[in-house]
């Protein structure tokens, strides 16, 4: 099968490189900007503007005039309506999106094609859930009515990654706005221009003026300016623990609600008696998936010593054939986003080398590709458990294996670690697999099955991964605060 290739030229320019603020394109109040980078060609793609808090202020501001204006007299069916028609606009503009996004973070047009249907998936998701949102009424005798109603918290931001950029957008507003919400986001520096796209598209799908805004800057001056805003009555942010330990402090100073996915170190256990044939085929799109940028990667193999090397020399087949290249060319993996993540990806390389692990599979820069953020696949074997390599969170194309002999071993070895996001468990006895499950401290377990789950399953880490759940039902109610009338009759 003939996969397509594209050029730069696909895209019509210009393209978006500053602010979007109360339904127009604005410059940084100071006059800031900074460069956005191809990670294929490491050559500048658009420089845009840098953000601060006096953007930050006039973005929240608009949010709020908004929250109090015509957005407050819409009912729920009328906002679920907007999203709709948000869906329709962004399907048919899918291919500009998914070319923005590839430039932007490198990943595979045919990759970033699927995470622009996942966007439409998600706004029509809570879209559909917007007018469900239902109070109770409380039983408290013939002599009074009590019941609750569900309001908006109010204006919310959303500090959003650069390894889905406008799938983490979508997973955090589209219920955010289902709520009743206003909303001002900051994308990541690396990756700012889909979430500028997506503002101006709401603006078209009929959403007024403030309901969305977007200021493109770094975590030191617009994020904490966002997060500390008084006006600003939640937060949502995915990223580094660092960071999000950070953005529980000062949210905690004006005692807003927060939700947190922050990072995992996420186990596949495979038993002796598990499928191997799907378990390697899962490994091998969980470990290098999107360059092994995901949070919910699988990049830390639990495998029973029995089996150990059968499926290591499965995973390292299928490895073996996976293509690396520019994003535009449609490859199976493209680059890293930035020249610092790839070199802390290339730190751990060399510190897995250098404490006596085996380099299964990759390794280094693959070959034709001298310029550009790129890594092979790549697999560590014989790594000790007390590493750094099997202990931290990589956020690259690169996978570790270590043995276990016992169930209770496996899952002392699941459990060990600070993190709790994510874990899978491959056994063909599902009484052992849920058994296994249910004692394992994530906040997902998959069983004989990677990225199970959709836009209706809620997710989200506990411990060191995070505070709160994402997505389903769930992902609304974060927005939403109770409040309780009651009358005497």
């Amino acid at each position: 099968m003939t996969v397509r290739t594209y050029s730069r030229t696909d895209l019509i320019d210009p393209l978006p490189s500053r602010h979007f603020i109360d339904g127009r394109w604005r410059e940084s109040a100071d006059g800031r900007t900074f460069e956005t980078i191809d990670p294929s060609t490491e050559a500048v793609l658009a420089v845009v503007a840098r953000g601060a808090a006096g953007d930050i202020d006039a973005a929240v501001r608009a949010a709020h005039r908004a929250l109090h204006g015509d957005w407050r007299g819409l009912s729920p069916a009328e906002r679920g309506r907007l999203l709709f028609e948000l869906a329709d606009l962004l399907e048919t503009d899918a291919e500009r999106f998914a070319l923005l996004e590839t430039l932007d973070v490198g990943k595979p047009v045919k990759e970033a094609l699927g995470d622009i249907r996942g966007v439409c998936a998600t706004l029509r998701y809570n879209a559909g859930a917007a007018d469900k949102m239902e109070g109770a009424t409380i039983p408290l005798g013939r002599d009074v009515v009590d019941f609750t109603m569900l309001e908006p918290i109010g204006v919310t931001g959303h500090i959003v990654p650069w390894n889905y950029p406008l799938g983490m957008v979508a997973r955090s507003v589209a219920p955010a706005l289902a709520a009743g919400c206003t909303v001002v986001i900051k994308p990541a520096e690396q990756s700012p221009l889909t979430a500028l796209a997506f503002a101006e598209l709401c603006q078209r799908a009929g959403l007024p003026d403030g309901v969305v805004n977007v200021v493109a800057g770094f975590g030191e001056d617009a994020g904490a300016a966002l997060v500390s805003h008084p006006l600003v009555r939640g937060v949502t942010f995915t990223g580094s623990v660092e960071t999000g330990r950070k953005i529980y402090a000062g949210a905690a100073q004006g005692l807003k609600p927060v939700v947190l996915e922050l990072g995992g170190k996420n186990p596949m256990v495979v038993f002796e008696d598990a499928d191997l044939e799907r378990a390697a085929l899962d490994a091998l799109d969980g470990a290098f998936g999107n360059s092994g940028q995901v949070c919910s990667s699988s990049s830390r193999f639990l495998l029973h010593r029995s089996i150990r090397e059968e499926f290591l020399d499965r995973l390292a087949a299928g490895a073996a054939k996976l293509t690396v290249g520019r994003g535009l060319d449609n490859c199976d993996l493209g680059p890293l986003v930035s020249k610092e993540q790839n070199a802390k990806v290339r730190s751990y390389l060399d510190q897995g080398r250098a404490s006596g692990a085996t380099v299964r599979l990759g390794g280094g820069r693959p070959k034709g590709l001298e310029t550009g953020y790129f890594i092979e696949p790549t697999i560590f074997d014989g790594v000790d458990p007390a590493s750094a390599l099997a202990r931290e969170e990589i956020f690259g194309p690169v996978a570790v294996a270590l043995s276990f002999d016992t169930a209770d071993e496996a899952l002392a070895m699941t459990n060990g670690l600070g993190f709790g996001l994510v874990a899978g468990v491959y056994s063909r006895d599902i009484s052992r697999a849920l058994t296994f499950a249910r004692d394992v401290e994530a906040g997902s377990v998959w069983i004989n099955g990677w990225f199970i789950g959709g836009v209706q399953a809620p997710t989200g880490g506990i411990k060191e991964s995070g505070v709160g759940r994402e997505r389903g039902l769930p992902g609304i109610r974060n927005y939403l605060s109770i409040k309780n009338i009651g009358i005497r009759l």
